[in-house]
């Protein structure tokens, strides 16, 4: 009877072990995966730090943190290299796809517009949004407008039925060394020219 249940409990307990082992290759095999890259890492938390060539990406579900060793920052991140680790630091905003520092945005997500290193839904007064590039592009304001020219017709300002007049008005010196987008600077319209040009010079047909 005594070996019976000796056996038994032999048995028992080389099952207990089966299911250790089984458990521990599993979560090995887990941890193994998680840690891909890292020199330290946790079962729990996953990469500590990581190869020197590689970034530590940094992230929160609830309350647990977990760490990845990754070649390239994702989007929203941007990387730090350091002494002792490299990091994947957030962009502050989170409208911002990628960033050179944490305040400065140098991609925007869709739907906003990127100026002076952030990222706006509607781009601010002043400027214009350019769809192709999603930035915002400050416009100039032109001064006045000039009286308008002679009405001419070839360098002539007789001798024809109609003729073209111009005026122009400058642009700021800022603006010009910015390039940014202006309006009209330019505009011509049709004029009546005299028919007839004082002291008999020649005329020509309109």
């Amino acid at each position: 009877m005594q070996w019976i249940i000796f056996m038994l409990l032999l048995f028992i307990s080389s099952m207990e072990m089966l299911t250790q082992n089984r458990w521990k290759k599993q979560a090995s095999a887990g941890l193994l995966e998680n840690c891909t890259g890292c020199v330290l890492c946790s079962e729990d938390n996953g990469c500590i730090t990581c190869h020197h060539r590689l970034f530590l990406l940094i992230w929160r579900d609830g309350i647990r943190q977990y760490g990845m060793c990754v070649h390239t920052c994702p989007p929203g991140y941007f990387g730090v290299r350091g002494l002792e680790v490299n990091r994947c630091t957030k962009c502050r905003s989170p409208s911002c796809e990628s960033c050179f520092s944490r305040d400065f945005c140098m991609k925007c997500k869709d739907k906003f517009y990127l100026y002076k290193g952030q990222c706006f839904r509607q781009c601010p007064p002043g400027t214009a949004a350019q769809p192709g590039t999603r930035e915002c592009q400050e416009t100039c304001e032109p001064g006045p407008w000039s009286e308008w020219s002679a009405c001419t017709h070839e360098s002539r300002t007789c001798g024809c039925k109609w003729g073209v007049e111009t005026r122009v008005r400058e642009v700021p010196e800022a603006a010009r060394e910015e390039g940014t987008a202006c309006p009209a600077l330019l505009e011509t319209r049709r004029c009546r020219m005299k028919k007839h040009c004082p002291g008999g010079e020649h005329r020509a047909t309109g």
